[in-house]
């Protein structure tokens, strides 16, 4: 693996990603997290591919129906030894890594998911002293059961690492599952590591493991890009700057708990995580691999989805991903136009060389339109749903302006570029239709 080919924050704006030297925006949708896990993974992959999407999330997850367990299971038993890898599990990673690189579809790794450490979940996890035969719950330290949301933290999985509780017996599989994981993904220059799901845990658990992994890759003479996801909804609570704060540990942000957000809301908050971390000087892709929303479930409607996704992209995001069904729209039909349309789009602007920019719009309602821009050369604006709105456009005074729109359920360019007069320094912006998702690219 080329050290300058791998994925990595791209050099000339390092809020992107680029990979074999080239920048790259980061799309996808999926119909489940551990999609290693899924029996059609060849098909569903290919389809993303089809659409124009290059992203994926991977939970290290096992919970599901028909998933396989990191660790090898005695059938007349029942139990597990942790000394010994799982065949069939880390036989569906390893194709699973094959298959995305062959497409170029970035993955995004989390490392430890804990809804896989509490409940029934729990119940069934090798790690559970009663389902392996390498110790006991007075070795361990480990419950035998926990009935709690792993929110409330009663797992003691959580606290092994030295800055903690110092548990060596627990520990120590932890590195071997991680060991075997990395003997396989380091060959790899297209993945990317978070370190857990929603996690508010002590910071300390995340950042041994982003050092952990970080060691592990100098070792293998690579290089590895790491983050955390924390479990704030509130990308401004203080949990958040464990990450923003500390680019000593993590390479990029993730701001995935966001997307609980709505409207105005959903673009403000990353706006001042993307400011904190300009002003900081060390400059980070910040990304987003789930995107909540289905009417079929319980974190924002179809509707917050669609938004989102282009929210996330016009607010100078790195990544973004819609999330597994009932919670999210996953690789839908709805899905597959809107990542479409997103890369029609940006084959039309340079996106790296823009930046979010509200403030060129006025005669805006809250929620109306969203703009990116390099000011005296292109604008993208994006309205969820119908509008009508100003566009600054001072900053290209003298050139001739053209404007054209794309109807994104469609993933259809609606004409060819017209022609656009600006009146004192503006343009106005209406939508084809007074209804719907629009995209117009001036030029």
């Amino acid at each position: 693996m080329s050290e300058e080919n791998r994925i990595q924050p791209y050099a000339e704006n390092r809020f992107y990603w680029q990979y074999q030297g080239k920048p790259v925006v980061l799309l996808g949708g999926s119909v489940e997290d551990n999609l290693y896990q899924i029996p059609d993974l060849q098909t569903h992959l290919d389809l993303l591919a089809s659409c124009g999407g290059n992203y994926v999330r991977c939970t290290m997850s096992c919970r599901d129906p028909d998933d396989v367990w990191w660790f090898e299971q005695d059938e007349a038993t029942g139990l597990y030894d942790l000394n010994q890898p799982g065949e069939e599990h880390w036989r569906r990673f390893a194709r699973f890594l094959d298959l995305t690189a062959e497409r170029e579809i970035f993955a995004q790794f989390e490392v430890w998911d804990r809804f896989d450490f509490a409940r029934e979940n729990w119940v069934n996890n090798p790690y559970n002293p009663k389902n392996n035969v390498n110790y006991s719950v007075e070795e361990s330290g480990l419950k035998e059961e926990i009935w709690t949301h792993p929110g409330r933290k009663e797992n003691a999985f959580f606290r092994s690492v030295p800055a903690l509780e110092d548990n060596r017996v627990v520990l120590a599989y932890q590195h071997h599952q991680v060991d075997t994981m990395l003997s396989l993904s380091l060959k790899y220059d297209h993945v990317l590591y978070c370190m857990d799901n929603e996690t508010n845990e002590s910071p300390e658990w995340g950042k041994y493991w982003s050092d952990y992994i970080k060691q592990k890759a100098v070792e293998a003479g690579v290089g590895v890009e790491t983050t955390e996801m924390w479990d704030a909804h509130d990308l401004l609570a203080d949990q958040h700057l464990h990450t923003v704060d500390h680019p000593e540990i993590y390479a990029f942000v993730d701001v995935s708990q966001n997307n609980h957000q709505s409207g105005q809301q959903h673009w403000d908050n990353p706006q001042a995580v993307r400011q904190h971390v300009l002003d900081s000087g060390r400059i980070r892709p910040l990304n987003t691999v789930k995107i909540y929303g289905a009417n079929t479930g319980r974190y924002g409607t179809t509707r917050d989805a669609q938004e989102r996704f282009w929210r996330n992209i016009f607010g100078g995001l790195a990544s973004t991903r819609f999330h597994r069904p009932p919670s999210g729209l996953g690789l839908s039909e709805i899905s597959q136009a809107h990542i479409r349309s997103m890369r029609m789009v940006l084959e039309e602007i340079d996106i790296f060389g823009c930046e979010p920019h509200l403030d060129l719009l006025s005669d805006r309602s809250r929620n109306e339109a969203y703009c990116t821009a390099n000011p005296g050369s292109e604008y993208a604006v994006f309205f969820p749903d119908g509008g009508n709105v100003l566009l600054d456009v001072s900053a290209a005074e003298g050139k001739a302006l053209t404007v054209r729109w794309m109807a994104i359920r469609k993933s259809k360019w609606i004409g060819e570029a017209e022609t656009i007069e600006a009146v004192d320094g503006q343009v106005r912006l209406q939508t084809p239709e007074e209804e719907g998702y629009w995209t117009a690219v001036v030029r």
